[in-house]
């Protein structure tokens, strides 16, 4: 008999999500991910390009202080701090999954398709 009733590859939104239910209705799960948890989008695509997005509409809003009848000193970047933050909200939003799947007792096995060449944790990483 197999030591899990459902294994999910790929812990993106799709994949964590199904995890999670899968536990709570009762199911022995464990999830496969070959990086970080959350996937491509919540780690390299759509969640870091809006904290690159936010920062600068946030950029464009103190150029227009005045039309808000504001005034400021000359706005400026660090284009570093931005791209930190950014992987900073994708690093936080990682974690909440980890958070999760050992919240629901979901095993994260470190691999890529049927458990080839993965090592388990216990839950989180």
């Amino acid at each position: 008999m197999s030591k899990y009733d459902i294994i999910v590859l790929g812990s993106g939104p799709g994949g964590y999500v199904t995890a999670i239910r899968a536990s709570q209705l009762g199911f022995k799960t464990a999830i496969i991910e070959k990086e970080n948890l959350g996937g491509v989008c919540l780690n390299w695509g759509c969640i870091p390009t809006k904290a690159l997005l936010k920062s600068a509409q946030v950029f464009d809003y103190l150029k227009h202080a005045e039309d808000y009848g504001l005034t400021l000193q000359k706005p400026d970047k660090d284009f570093g701090a931005v791209v930190k933050r950014s992987r900073d909200v994708a690093d936080g939003m990682s974690k909440g999954v980890q958070f999760l799947m050992k919240k629901n007792k979901i095993d994260v096995i470190e691999g890529f398709g049927k458990l080839k060449g993965g090592k388990k944790s216990s839950g989180y990483r």
